[in-house]
C-alpha cells in the first residue's frame, strides 16, 4: 500500500467517528461546527500529505533510478574486470601449454635418438657375445687338453716319486705345519721374553721405590718372657706354701711359670703373647704390692686383662690413625690391636701388617690406583691370624669372611682372601697385597725359620724337581731362593726346557709353601767325549 492511501484512509477514519457522533446527536450545534472545521483542517492536511507523499515517490524515484545505473555502471566495470582477467588466464595457460608441447616434442626426440643407440649397442653387444663364446670354446678345449697334460704329468711324477698326489700334498702340509709351529713358537716365545723383559724392570723399579721409601723395623718376638726380681728372696713369696701362689697364678694366666737357678729372674712361658704380657704386668703389680696370695692374683690377673683390653683397644686406634685409615668397624680395629701381641715366623705380626699397608699405599699410589684401598686391605690381609675362637679355616679365609662380616668393601675383602692363592683375585688390589705381603716377610732379619723346617723345605723343593723324566740332578741353593735342575741331553730337548721349567714353577706355586719367590733355572748340556790313545 502507498503512503498517499494511507493517509487518506486514517482522515476518512478520524472524519466518520467525528460525523458519528454528530449524526448520532451526541454533540451539539458547536460542536458540528467544530467538527465541520476539523474536516475541514483535515482535508487541508491530507491534500498536504498528498503533495508531501508525492514529492517522496518523486525523490524515491529518482534514487532508485540513480542507483539502477549506478549499479549497472559497477557491474559492467565487474564484468569487463573479470573477462580481462579470464583472456590474461587463458594466455598464460596457452604458453604453458605450448612450452610443454616443445619439452614433450623435445623429449621424444630424445627418446627416439637413445633407443636408436640402444638398438646399435645391442646389436654389437650380440657381435660380442658371439666373439666370447667362441673364445670360451677354445678356453675350454684347451683346459680340456692341459688336464689331460696335468694328470699325465701327475702319474708320471707318482711314477717317479714312488707318491700318489695326495700323499706327497699330506707330506708338504705336515713339514709346512712343523715349519710354521717352529717359527710361531720361536716368535712367542720371543715375544714372551721381551714382555717378560720390560715386565721385569717395572715391577722391579716400583717395588725397589716402594721398599726405599718405607722405614723397616726388625722385630723377633720369642715363646718366653723373662720376668726380672730385685732379689732371689721373692721367688719364694710367689712360689708360696707347698707351691699354691705359683699355681694360682698358672691357672689364672695360662702361663707356665719356670723358676730355675737362674738368679733374680723368673721365665714365663706361653705361645700366647698375650696371656704372657697379663703374667708379666700381673706379677709385677703383685711384687709391687707385696701381698701374693690367691685370691689376691685372681683379683689382679682380672684387672690386669680388663686394662689390657683396653690397651689393645688404644694400640688399634692409634695404629689406624697413624696410618690414616678411617671408618673401620670397633671389632676390626681391636683384632688389629692384638695383633701386636702376635707374631709369625718371629716377626711381630702388627710390624708387619704396618708395613705392608706402607708398602701397599706406595705402591698402588706408582700404579695409579687408590692408596687408602690399598693401605687398608695391606693392614688388615692377616688379620684371620688372630682368631677369638678356634677353627678349622685358613687365616686368609677367615680374614676375608671377618672383613665381609664387618662391611668391608669386596675389593678389601677379595685381597684379604686371595693373598695366598686361596681365592681367585678379582680386583687390581689383590696382587698387590700379595706382593707387598712378600717383600715384608722376606727382607732380611725380618723372619726366622727353624732349621728343620728349611731344611725340609728344601728337601721336598729337590725331589719334586726330580720326579719329572729326563731330571739327572737338582739343586735349591741361595737359602731356597733359587731352584737348579739339570737335565739329560739326550731326553730333552732344547725346545722342551722352557716348558720344563713353567711346569716345575707352576707345581712349586701351587704344592709349596715358602717365602718370596723361587726362580727356576732349567741347564741342558751336551758333551762330547772322546780318547785319544
Amino acid at each position: 500500500m502507498e503512503p498517499t492511501a494511507i493517509i487518506i484512509s486514517l482522515v476518512a477514519l478520524v472524519a466518520g467517528v467525528i460525523l458519528g457522533k454528530v449524526f448520532l446527536g451526541k454533540g451539539n450545534k458547536k460542536e458540528v461546527e467544530e467538527a465541520k472545521k476539523q474536516i475541514v483542517d483535515i482535508e487541508k492536511q491530507v491534500q498536504d500529505a498528498k503533495n508531501q507523499a508525492q514529492n517522496i515517490v518523486k525523490e524515491a524515484q529518482l534514487k532508485s533510478e540513480t542507483l539502477r545505473k549506478e549499479k549497472e555502471l559497477e557491474a559492467k566495470e565487474k564484468f569487463v574486470q573479470l573477462k580481462a582477467d579470464f583472456e590474461k588466464d587463458t594466455l598464460e595457460r596457452n604458453r604453458k601449454l605450448a612450452e610443454n608441447e616443445n619439452k614433450i616434442k623435445q623429449k621424444e626426440v630424445a627418446l627416439n635418438q637413445k633407443d636408436a643407440a640402444l638398438d646399435k649397442q645391442v646389436k654389437e653387444n650380440e657381435v660380442i657375445k658371439d666373439n666370447l663364446n667362441k673364445q670360451i670354446e677354445v678356453v675350454n678345449q684347451k683346459r680340456t687338453e692341459l688336464e689331460k697334460h696335468q694328470e699325465e704329468h701327475i702319474k708320471r711324477l707318482e711314477k717317479i716319486a714312488n707318491l700318489t698326489a695326495e700323499e706327497a700334498k699330506a707330506q708338504l702340509i705336515d713339514s709346512l705345519k712343523a715349519e710354521a709351529q717352529s717359527r710361531a713358537l720361536s716368535m712367542q716365545q720371543e715375544i714372551i721374553e721381551t714382555a717378560k723383559e720390560k715386565a721385569n724392570k717395572e715391577a722391579r723399579k716400583i717395588i725397589i721405590q716402594s721398599i726405599q721409601r718405607t722405614a723397616a723395623e726388625q722385630t723377633i718376638e720369642n715363646v718366653v718372657t723373662v720376668f726380672q726380681l730385685e732379689t732371689d728372696e721373692i721367688k719364694g713369696q710367689i712360689i708360696g706354701r707347698e707351691g699354691r701362689n705359683i699355681r694360682a697364678i698358672e691357672s689364672a694366666t695360662g702361663v707356665d711359670l719356670i723358676v730355675d737357678d737362674t738368679p733374680e729372674a723368673i721365665v714365663l712361658s706361653s705361645f700366647d703373647p698375650l696371656r704372657r704380657e697379663v703374667a708379666r704386668l700381673s706379677l709385677q703389680r703383685l711384687v709391687a704390692d707385696g701381698r701374693i696370695h690367691p685370691a689376691r692374683i685372681e683379683e689382679v690377673v682380672e684387672k690386669t686383662r680388663r686394662q689390657l683390653e683396653d690397651q689393645v683397644m688404644e694400640i688399634g686406634e692409634r695404629t689406624v690413625i697413624e696410618l690414616g685409615i678411617h671408618g673401620l668397624h670397633k671389632e676390626l680395629i681391636r683384632i688389629i690391636g692384638k695383633m701386636r701381641f702376635r707374631s709369625s715366623y718371629g716377626q711381630n705380626l702388627l710390624m708387619h701388617s704396618r708395613e705392608t699397608a706402607n708398602l701397599c699405599g706406595i705402591m698402588a699410589s706408582e700404579l695409579g690406583l687408590n692408596p687408602k684401598l690399598a693401605k687398608r686391605a695391606g693392614l688388615l690381609h692377616d688379620i684371620g691370624k688372630v682368631p677369638d675362637e678356634e677353627t678349622e679355616l685358613s687365616h686368609a679365609l677367615l680374614g676375608a669372611k671377618l672383613t665381609e662380616k664387618y662391611g668391608e668393601n669386596p675389593a678389601v675383602v677379595n685381597a684379604v682372601g686371595a693373598h695366598h692363592d686361596e681365592m681367585e683375585m678379582t680386583y687390581v688390589i689383590s696382587p698387590i697385597i700379595q706382593a707387598c705381603d712378600a717383600i715384608s716377610g722376606a727382607r732380611p732379619g725380618a723372619r726366622r725359620e727353624m732349621m728343620q723346617q728349611y731344611i725340609q723345605r728344601i728337601k721336598d723343593l729337590e725331589n719334586l724337581a726330580m720326579n719329572y723324566n729326563g731330571v739327572e740332578k737338582a739343586y735349591a741353593i741361595q737359602a731356597g731362593r733359587e731352584l737348579r735342575v739339570i737335565v739329560e741331553a739326550e731326553k730333552v730337548a732344547d725346545a722342551d726346557s722352557d716348558k720344563l721349567s713353567f711346569e716345575i714353577a707352576q707345581k712349586i706355586q701351587t704344592e709349596m709353601t715358602y717365602p718370596g719367590q723361587i726362580k727356576v733355572t732349567v741347564i741342558r748340556e751336551k758333551r762330547a767325549v772322546n780318547i785319544a790313545r
